[in-house]
């Protein structure tokens, strides 16, 4: 059968608007929805949008617990009450069409059926098609806005851009509050119904997750995407303890899954200052992050930011923690992606001046035999940051100036141990660094040269090297200038072959 075109699809618009005896024209528009057609699709999702929404506006859908179609068209209620209780009906269906169509190839299609559902959201917030339970009653569309939020989390599309357009909606203090309830519950719909979601999945979901920022203030929560004539104090939305409640719950029902190793990076890159300060219970990430920590490599380098934070600012006794950070300390960690950020990390959380001497020393002394074998930009970063150490820990000093330094080959230091309290660095000595003073890069030299004098009080920022690359190295080595010009030899030349008596004048003559 022929599709109607856009003027029919406007006219049956109009008939039914017009006069309840053209209803059944409702199924002509909706059956528009299913074409292959792109075009025709998205005019009949902006007919539906006109058809429904003043619908909804007039009121002239059923309000309360839908009965089913066919109990009510045998029954003997009233004919008003049959058309409200059909066209109900045939606003779930289209509901249910635009639901499918956030999966549809185009992405035009996906944007219009993501506007025209919420379109609708707001429309019955406002004209609500549920009863209130009692006066004052916060009714928001709850069923409608789930299933929103189901298609875009959806284990086989990814919904990247499409969620990029739903963060505008996410400025709105009720749609954000219920987008966390959503997620969570959609979280749970998935991994109840497949044990080993997809990864399209779960980035999908930490696309939306990450979205939501909670404001910092309580007076913010002002603004409300459903319109309503006043704010109750008795409903949850208006406060901000419920939103972070809500905040925590979505995350804890995300990350207490097994996530791909992947995610696990992009997680804990937004964990210190995306999640963590805005949980009602911060401590609850526990034992997310010290999971995370047993990883390895870059991930437990992430997870240990978060668990200095629950440490520093909320009481988390982790004595493992510096042993951990000890254990990140390899060849390979002037090579990784993370090198900067791991240094950076580092110097914080080596910053206290109350940490021991052992424990100092021993990240000073596997710095140093690390520097041995790394690259002249690491050692252009990494030299300035071990001084750093020795000048926040003057007890750090005797490593070196030792009196009597003992002998390359009977070196205390045990590279080999895993806890830094073991490792006997504080009865040894930097002689790496006195090794490093004879380094092919004058630069590298002059930097390890620097334990020579007195160590001044005032550190040295280490931020402007810790991005500093090869390249960068070499092309401020070209840009460098040269030493003055230095004489070759006592006599100046005379003319182009030299003087009278050289050699070259008793082989060779001008002609």
């Amino acid at each position: 059968a022929r599709r109607p075109s856009r003027r029919a699809l406007g006219r049956l618009v109009q008939a039914v608007l017009s006069s309840r005896g053209e209803a059944n024209a409702v199924f002509d528009i909706l059956a528009a929805l299913q074409s292959e057609d792109q075009e025709e699709v998205q005019e009949a999702v902006r007919a539906c949008s006109r058809l429904f929404g003043a619908l909804l506006e007039r009121g002239e859908l059923y309000v309360g617990q839908l009965p089913s179609e066919d109990t009510v068209m045998a029954g003997s209620q009233g004919a008003m009450r049959k058309y409200k209780v059909w066209m109900r009906h045939r606003y779930c269906s289209c509901c249910n069409s635009l639901g499918e169509l956030l999966a549809h190839p185009a992405f035009q299609v996906k944007e219009l059926a993501l506007g025209t559902l919420m379109k609708f959201v707001q429309l019955e917030g406002t004209h609500p098609l549920e009863q209130p339970k009692w006066e004052g009653h916060y009714l928001f569309p709850r069923t409608l806005f789930r299933a929103v939020v189901r298609g875009l989390v959806s284990p086989a599309e990814d919904h990247s851009l499409l969620l990029s357009q739903f963060r505008e909606y996410l400025e709105f203090d009720d749609i954000r509050y219920h987008t966390m309830q959503a997620a969570s519950d959609a979280v749970a719909q998935v991994t109840n119904q497949q044990p080993e979601p997809s990864v399209i999945f779960w980035n999908n979901a930490f696309t939306l997750l990450s979205a939501v920022s909670l404001p910092r203030q309580e007076h913010d929560l002002s603004s409300f995407y459903v319109k309503h004539a006043e704010l109750s104090d008795k409903w949850k939305v208006t406060h901000l303890r419920e939103h972070r409640r809500a905040f925590q719950a979505m995350w804890l029902s995300f990350l207490k899954h097994k996530l791909p190793l992947s995610l696990y990076k992009k997680v804990l890159l937004v964990m210190h200052d995306s999640i963590l300060p805005h949980l009602a219970q911060p401590t609850l990430m526990i034992d997310f992050l010290t999971s995370a920590c047993d990883v390895g490599g870059a991930i437990s380098l992430l997870a240990l930011n978060g668990l200095f934070i629950l440490i520093h600012k909320h009481n988390l006794e982790y004595p493992d923690f510096y042993r951990k950070l000890y254990g990140l300390l390899d060849p390979s960690v002037f090579h990784v992606k993370y090198r900067a950020r791991f240094f950076h990390l580092a110097d914080l959380f080596l910053s206290s001046s109350h940490l021991p001497a052992y424990l100092v020393a021993a990240f000073a002394k596997r710095l140093a035999r690390l520097a041995l074998t790394a690259p002249p930009e690491a050692l252009l970063m990494v030299l300035p940051f071990i001084c750093n150490l020795l000048r926040r820990h003057p007890a750090c000093r005797v490593l070196v100036h030792r009196p009597q330094s003992p002998e390359m080959d009977s070196d205390p230091y045990d590279p080999e141990e895993e806890d830094p309290a073991k490792s006997r660095a504080l009865e040894s000595c930097l002689w790496e660094l006195q090794t490093l003073q004879q380094h092919y890069h004058p630069e590298v030299s002059r930097a390890a040269s620097v334990i020579n004098q007195v160590l001044s009080v005032a550190e040295v920022s280490i931020a402007p090297l810790l991005e500093l690359s090869a390249y960068e190295v070499f092309e401020q080595d070209l840009k460098r200038k040269g030493p003055e010009p230095v004489p070759l030899e006592f006599i100046s030349a005379q003319g182009l072959l030299g003087r009278r008596d050289d050699l070259c004048a008793q082989f060779f003559t001008l002609s």
